[in-house]
């Protein structure tokens, strides 16, 4: 279940491909009580083999390049905002109101980093911006009770929960029964028919256009990897929304960043998307309808347009509107219970579920563009943070096996040697974690730094 095997499958991979695809496993990376490491390089090695399957299709090479996954590149790249310096500086953490609180009936995790869901979990618990009047008052409430006040009032609280219990729930009923892909054709379009691309390095994606309306971690890793494989990535943002100058730092290596109001620049979105080749979203399901960009109305004003979508809790069930972010999921779905205990809950090693997903997007988009150069078709691809956690729990009775099934060559090697790079930028001088999805003749680092957050137009290069 926590190999490359079973993601390649997902992502409806050729299984002959695999035998391209080797491992160097390091076993001191993201130990956890859960597979977590094999899960991480269960994702990026997919995420590799599928550019390295698009990239020797575009350059007309004989055969698929080979693919080397190294658990100590993956592990840096899934803790990345931790490695990342700028100009020397270490970046800002979770802010103070982000984190685990006592209720009267067991605990609750918050997420209160940006300050609108800050305001918001305020206002739910009626106290002042101070974390002793916050604990006061959740120590007062239940954990359920909280979690659906705080919803009610556009916050961010989850309570915990066991496995068991979420399997029980609705929601985590809906997730379950999802793909850990989800993968479809929206219609009939022609065969996509791209340039040859460039050997040296090989870039995959050279010459495509992403739209990219992403936020947070997830998504923006699966643009920073599509950029990095030579997408021309550019992502939007309504600019009203703030940023985390961190963050966007991160995820923002390859691409360039401009702040477009979709209400009143829709002619601007409309000329950026005729000839975009992909559009990833990653707000949450049904958010961005009104705009018209719902797959089928892309598809329908840019036909061959791949639609990936991103959410937190999976486009189905009664939570399926909601907000989330990675460390309210690990609570909800019950890998915080697994990883400490109900009494004391837990966290994963990393924001596996982020980073993990995201290369789950990025795959999915590199396979939809192979894909429609044999059969066309507008394609939408889907996945969730839940249903990657749900993915992580069931694989938990393999945990610390390291067994990679069919993937391909392991190499046993030495405890994690964090490799760093760096680089000058219009932020300053950065230190952070290169990119882990390396194949034969593929890209080393990305093509651009990361620069300040909406300084772009909001127009293709």
């Amino acid at each position: 279940m926590m190999d490359i095997a079973h993601v390649w499958s997902a992502l409806g991979g050729d299984p002959a491909l695999l035998a391209h695809v080797s491992a160097v496993e390091r076993p001191g990376a993201l130990r956890a009580r859960l597979p977590v490491r094999e899960a991480a390089r269960a994702c990026v090695g997919a995420c590799a083999l599928a550019a390295a399957e698009l990239g020797a299709r575009r350059a007309g090479l004989a055969g698929v390049p080979a693919v080397r996954v190294d658990d100590g590149a993956v592990a840096a790249a899934f803790v990345s905002e931790r490695h990342l310096r700028v100009g020397g500086r270490a970046p800002v953490a979770f802010a103070p109101l982000s984190r685990f609180w006592r209720t009267a009936d067991g605990w609750v995790r918050t997420h209160a980093n940006y300050p609108h869901h800050r305001a918001r979990l305020l206002a739910a618990l009626g106290v002042p911006d101070r974390p002793e009047a916050v604990a006061a008052a959740l120590a007062e409430r239940s954990a359920p009770e909280t979690e659906e006040a705080v919803h009610a009032a556009g916050g961010l609280a989850v309570a915990l929960r066991t496995p068991e219990e979420w399997a029980a729930h609705e929601q985590g009923a809906a997730v379950r029964g999802l793909p850990l892909v989800e993968r479809g054709r929206l219609d009939s379009a022609p065969a996509r028919v791209c340039p040859r691309a460039d050997r040296d390095p090989l870039l995959p994606a050279a010459g495509l256009r992403v739209l990219d309306l992403t936020r947070v971690v997830a998504g923006p890793v699966a643009t920073r990897t599509l950029a990095l494989l030579g997408a021309d990535v550019l992502r939007v943002d309504a600019p009203w929304l703030p940023e985390l100058p961190d963050q966007h730092a991160d995820t923002g290596f390859g691409k360039r960043s401009a702040r477009l109001d979709l209400a009143t620049g829709r002619d601007a979105f409309e000329e950026l998307l005729a000839t975009a080749d992909a559009v990833v979203t990653g707000y949450r399901p049904g958010a961005l309808d009104r705009f018209g960009l719902a797959p089928e109305a892309l598809a329908g004003r840019r036909p061959g347009v791949v639609v990936a979508q991103l959410s937190a809790w999976g486009a189905r069930g009664p939570w399926g509107g909601r907000r989330g972010f990675d460390s309210l999921v690990q609570v909800a779905t019950g890998i915080a219970a697994v990883e400490g205990s109900v009494r004391r809950p837990g966290a994963l090693p990393a924001q596996a579920l982020d980073h993990g997903t995201g290369y789950l997007l990025a795959a999915g988009v590199l396979r939809a563009l192979t894909e429609q150069v044999d059969e066309g078709g507008s394609r939408v691809v889907r996945v969730a943070l839940a249903r990657t956690a749900g993915w992580l729990l069931e694989g938990a009775a393999g945990a610390g096996t390291g067994t990679e099934g069919s993937s391909g060559g392991r190499e046993s090697a030495a405890p994690v040697d964090v490799r760093l790079a760096e680089r000058d930028s219009p932020l300053g001088t950065l230190r952070y974690a290169p990119s882990p999805v390396s194949f034969a003749g593929g890209p080393d680092d990305w093509a651009r730094p990361p620069g300040p957050w909406g300084a772009d137009p909001a127009r293709w290069g």
